[in-house]
């Protein structure tokens, strides 16, 4: 086993732990791992990164495995520090912003290529920008490059063949020489440079993908995404894909940081199996895994590599609004309150996450000082209050239409993917709505790809989901519930919430966070989404791995991880 170590030297002092800990069965590893293990070196760090990620595209994912992929191959023009999470030079060795906060200068640094061995330079984040606000593209993150001068009209004014009306010039983009970008925003956009780092914002190599359109006009989607196509910018370049087993990435040569860069190779493994993931850590096989099932949680407590802690998301569940019952806002209000949140914290996530009845998580009060406000007026979590949602509950029913006792309402789906935490939540969530509101409900698991799509046509009743921040601030929240956000996926459209999110955008102080919250309440009173819960970092991290920290958006960029030594020993 000590073959295949997440970090060099940690086998011994792992197993040790694994026997300590117990009480779970060792799950046999599966034929493609072992195949892996037989046909290839070891890598010199390895990790379990989730669900196998459905594209390597930075337009076309909104995944939290992706992202956490393609920050290892692609890079922007800012990364952010492991700790703070403050932008810091990326692909632009600096900057330069207007005294009113609408033009931003980026300084492409030279001496930076890409695998196919051409130049990083501004064009090609000018091209990067143009391919993602391009509606032929669908991109669903397109929205956030709204706030750049001309981008919404570019993105949303087509022709009758789905085509931009207006030409890319009259978007606030451009690339004065090679080494230059100037971006003009509408207004102020405090969280920009957070933006700069986002996976979505990363450069475009023009020449690969026109070659890809050439050689392969009705297939190059799927072609470019094929490893031996990837062209990349970042710290690593693709070397072998297995689908549903891992991929291996080798460092890239030619990054400007490349020196700083401490791992020669990494196996990002696609594993959704939780328990699977865990033994592997503890057997010393990877060095670190994204989350751990809710069952070994209490068995966690104390230990150097477990360290809980609150970020910026929301694990809720999606409405289909345009489908009854649920178009109606009294059986979708009905529906939220008849939820014991303490029973899905205690009983099975159980790892400190807050009960939520907002959108906006409530961690985001201690990172900008914002108050989400509560769909049921109170965050009360009291055995008395919740007996009284109940009631408000029921009461709801009948005057949409259903009796309480005997509901005339058809029997409800909920979609969840792949993940026994989130088929716990789900047959705690449909054991409330029988037991209060006597309405039956099927649970349909769904592979993650699969899931996502089924929410894009709007095939559901109701689809579990989460949402972690892109950037710190409410506005990466309540942006995806607009009537246009690609990723509000309910049918839900209301003007005006678009038109308090809209002036938001261009105020400032305490009366911007005046109309986030009025917009967060009418979403609120709406609910096409159904809150649950906030989240803590779940992750199991080798104490010998440096340059991974806990952080407000639970970002990590695999470029700052490196081994720690003690002599020549980790420790």
């Amino acid at each position: 086993m000590s073959a295949q170590h997440g970090l060099r030297g940690g086998g011994p002092r792992k197993r040790g732990l694994f026997w300590a800990l117990g009480g779970f069965a060792l799950v046999a590893l599966s034929v493609s791992l072992l195949a892996s293990k037989a046909t290839l070196p070891r890598a010199d760090f390895t990790f379990a990164n989730g669900a196998e990620p459905s594209s390597l595209d930075t337009t076309q994912t909104t995944g939290v495995p992706e992202a956490r992929l393609l920050r290892a191959l692609f890079e922007g023009l800012c990364v952010l520090d492991p700790k703070t999470c403050q932008p810091l030079p990326g692909m632009a060795e600096s900057w330069t912003i207007s005294p009113d906060e609408l033009t931003y200068t980026f300084f492409v640094r030279a001496g930076s290529r890409w695998t196919n061995g051409d130049e990083v330079t501004a064009f090609d984040f000018r091209d990067g920008f143009e391919r993602l606000l391009d509606p032929r593209e669908a991109a669903e993150y397109a929205y956030l490059l709204f706030a750049v001068r001309g981008a919404r009209a570019f993105a949303t004014e087509v022709d009758e063949h789905g085509a931009p009306r207006h030409s890319f010039d009259s978007v606030g983009v451009r690339a004065s020489d090679a080494r230059t970008l100037v971006v003009e925003l509408d207004s102020p956009v405090p969280w920009f440079l957070y933006l700069a780092a986002y996976p979505p914002l990363a450069p475009l190599n023009r020449r690969a993908l026109d070659s890809m359109r050439t050689r392969f006009p009705d297939t190059w989607r799927i072609e470019r995404l094929r490893t031996q196509n990837i062209v990349t910018n970042g710290p690593w370049r693709v070397l072998e894909r297995r689908v549903n087993d891992r991929i291996r990435l080798a460092k890239h040569d030619a990054y400007w940081d490349q020196d700083n860069v401490a791992f020669e190779t990494l196996d990002v493994l696609a594993s959704e199996h939780l328990t699977t993931n865990v033994n592997l850590y503890l057997t010393g096989e990877i060095g670190f895994v994204n989350e751990v099932p809710a069952l070994v949680v209490p068995r966690l407590t104390g230990r150097a590599d477990w360290k809980p802690t609150p970020y910026l998301a929301t694990y809720f569940y999606r409405l289909n609004v345009t489908r009854p019952p649920l178009d109606d806002p009294r059986v979708r209000r009905a529906l939220a309150l008849a939820i014991d949140r303490r029973a899905i914290t205690s009983g099975v996530t159980r790892a400190g996450e807050p009960p939520l009845f907002s959108f906006v998580p409530a961690a985001m009060r201690d990172v900008t000082g914002y108050e989400p406000p509560s769909f049921r007026g109170t965050s009360a979590l009291d055995g008395e209050v919740f007996a009284r949602d109940v009631l408000e509950a029921r009461r709801l029913l009948v005057e949409a239409g259903f009796s309480a006792e005997k509901p005339p309402m058809r029997r409800l789906e909920i979609h969840y993917n792949t993940q026994s935490t989130n088929r716990d939540v789900a047959e705690l969530v449909a054991h409330e709505w029988k037991t209060h509101l006597g309405i039956d409900v099927r649970l349909v698991n769904q592979e993650k790809k699969v899931a996502l799509d089924t929410q894009r046509r709007l095939d559901y009743d109701v689809s579990r989901s989460t949402w972690i921040a892109d950037y710190p601030d409410p506005s990466s929240f309540l942006e995806v519930m607009t009537s246009t956000g690609a990723n509000n996926r309910t049918g839900f459209e209301d003007a005006e919430y678009d038109a308090l999110l809209a002036r938001a955008a261009t105020s400032r102080g305490t009366e911007r966070e005046r109309l986030y919250r009025a917009a967060e309440e009418r979403l609120l009173a709406a609910l096409p989404i159904i809150p649950l819960f906030g989240f803590t970092t779940t992750s199991l991290v080798d104490p010998a791995l440096e340059g991974f920290h806990p952080n407000a958006l639970d970002i990590h960029f695999p470029k700052f991880w490196r081994r720690a030594h003690v002599g020549d020993e980790p420790r």
